[in-house]
């Protein structure tokens, strides 16, 4: 493969003619070489697809979620080659994933912004209501003037650009692309394959199943350290460990549960019409079973409060394996991958389970991207500068070294006769396996243009050893693909006018976080179902759910 090699001349252009930031029209906004004010300034960078980006280094505040595999962003490999190709210097503002949308509403709410906000995943609804208000630039003529990489990717994704844009006209945030096989069907779990060989069981293919190999696990003592300190089952929050939560995998046995995105979360389409997941009586079906496992003992007590950090060291627990199944998008999710325990090559998937009235999901994203995961704020000074440091993260390059490392050290140019996963000969090949902390690239917080075909033509080892990738990719076809619902009872990213937005904003908030915290209370026992679920029907009436599904619907009906 030839990939693109960036040039180093500097190439310098000053525009002397001044840029007015145009009203808010609907038509495109131009946020062009415009600061803080609103007022005109000279664009400062050089030719869009040129290196360095402006002449005179620019410092650049950017807020982003923590990251459990990159050990120091500031000290970074990947942060270092990019300021000396571009230029620019990064202040990083990193606030805990685990609070990352906490965060994000505390500061939106205070106005001391940063330049750039990047990986928060910020939702349609925000966007227009900070787009409206001016928090958040529109990019549209940054993209005409300034867009080389990204215009390429909007080229090539059909309906992108539709997806991106606001009902204004504006595009308020750029996407990231991750057009992932795997990670369509990330709902998963994972069960530790040398206990089940040690006790005589098989994978669990039901909710039956599940019980009695947890309960297993918990008295039979299969590391056979003589001591009760196994964990059956574990995971994380919701926003701490990628798909992590108790709900992702297992309610999908009772109802179908898709969590792909904050603002679509617990949310899908039958015959036409938006349905959420938390009021239908399946969804009390699966509190119930989870409430039974833990009381018995078979879930970790601490699944509701543990960050990723927290459950990755119980999943590397020194001396004898201790956690026998847990949720996560794959193994790195909750044990080292390529640690020296070795442990991650141990658990195996669990297909989605049979739950007692034949429920059988496996909850399916079929959009290959995700929108809200780069703004500029009207504080930045440098709006161009801020655009031209996200166009080239989508050169499929710097895609590769910025989720996956180096060339030549992380990552390669693939070998002739080397053949990718999709059985296609392959562009590059993995070096280094993903999933372990390190400081050379920054895993996924930047916006990324990793196509299907890119993923997939990277090369499967020729010598024995194990590739993350390529367990995924078999994990998922063999045991994921085939419960898979239909691409249409996905709900797709939807914008929604300044008026419905403004009045989503409080409804999404206060009816999530009444969910998640009354699953939390009905699971460890705290509310009783017998007694509180018709209760917690009239709260969720209370606060206006069926509101909120008609907005929804109203704009899902739009895009028709």
């Amino acid at each position: 493969m030839r990939w693109k090699r960036w040039s180093t001349a500097c190439l310098v252009a000053v525009m002397t003619l001044s840029l007015v930031l145009t009203a808010c029209s609907g038509s495109g906004g131009n946020a062009s070489g415009t600061n803080d004010g609103g007022q005109a300034s000279e664009s400062i960078v050089t030719p869009k697809g040129t290196y360095p980006i402006v002449e005179e280094k620019v410092t650049l505040k950017v807020m982003i979620p923590s990251e459990a595999l990159v050990e120091n962003f500031e000290t970074n490999e990947f942060t270092k080659w990019y300021e000396e190709k571009t230029n620019v210097h990064v202040e990083w503002i990193v606030v805990p994933q685990q609070s990352a949308s906490e965060k994000l509403n505390l500061m939106l709410a205070s106005g001391d912004y940063p330049d750039v906000i990047m990986r928060f995943g910020v939702t349609p609804a925000q966007q227009m209501i900070y787009g409206n208000q001016g928090v958040f630039l529109p990019l549209n003529d940054l993209i005409e003037q300034y867009g080389d990489n990204f215009k390429k990717v909007l080229d090539s994704n059909t309906g992108l650009s539709t997806a991106i844009t606001a009902p204004d006209g504006n595009i308020y945030a750029l996407p990231s692309i991750n057009d992932c096989y795997h990670c369509s069907m990330a709902q998963k779990m994972w069960i530790y394959k040398p206990w089940l060989d040690k006790l005589g069981l098989d994978v669990p293919t039901t909710t039956d199943e599940l019980y009695t190999v947890l309960k297993a696990f918990k008295e039979k003592d299969p590391n056979g350290n003589g001591k009760a300190d196994e964990v059956p089952l574990t995971g994380a929050p919701r926003g701490s460990g990628w798909y992590s939560s108790i709900d992702a995998f297992l309610m999908n046995s009772f109802v179908l549960n898709p969590v792909f995105s904050q603002s679509r979360s617990h949310m899908y389409v039958e015959d036409g019409r938006i349905q959420v997941a938390f009021d239908k009586p399946g969804w009390r079906d699966g509190l119930a079973y989870m409430n039974k496992l833990y009381k018995e003992g078979l879930i970790d007590p601490q699944i509701f409060t543990q960050d990723s950090d927290q459950l990755l060291k119980l999943g590397e627990a020194s001396g004898d394996p201790i956690v026998g199944a847990a949720f996560g998008g794959h193994q790195g999710v909750f044990t080292q991958i390529a640690g020296e325990s070795g442990r991650w090559l141990d658990y195996v998937t669990v297909p989605p389970l049979k739950g007692p009235n034949g429920v059988q999901y496996a909850a399916y994203d079929p959009f290959g991207y995700s929108v809200g995961s780069y703004l500029i704020t009207k504080n930045a000074k440098h709006p161009d500068v801020a655009f031209r440091w996200a166009d080239g993260f989508y050169d499929e390059e710097v895609s590769l070294r910025t989720t996956i490392g180096r060339p030549d050290e992380e990552w390669r140019e693939a070998k002739e006769g080397e053949i990718g996963i999709n059985g296609k000969p392959a562009k590059w090949a993995k070096l280094k396996e993903y999933g372990q902390i390190q400081n050379v690239h920054w895993e996924q917080t930047a916006p990324t243009n990793r196509s299907n075909e890119l993923r997939l033509s990277s090369a499967v080892p020729d010598n024995g050893e194990p590739s993350l990738e390529v367990i995924l990719y078999n994990e998922t076809k063999n045991n994921y693909d085939p419960y898979k619902p239909s691409a249409d009872m996905a709900v797709p990213q939807l914008f929604f006018t300044d008026e419905q937005a403004a009045e989503l904003s409080d409804l999404s908030k206060t009816i999530n976080d009444y969910v998640d915290e009354m699953m939390a209370r009905f699971v460890i026992g705290d509310a009783d179902l017998e007694k509180d679920w018709d209760i917690y029907l009239q709260t969720l009436e209370g606060m206006n759910l069926p509101r909120f599904l008609e907005i929804y619907q109203t704009a899902f009906d739009s895009k028709k």
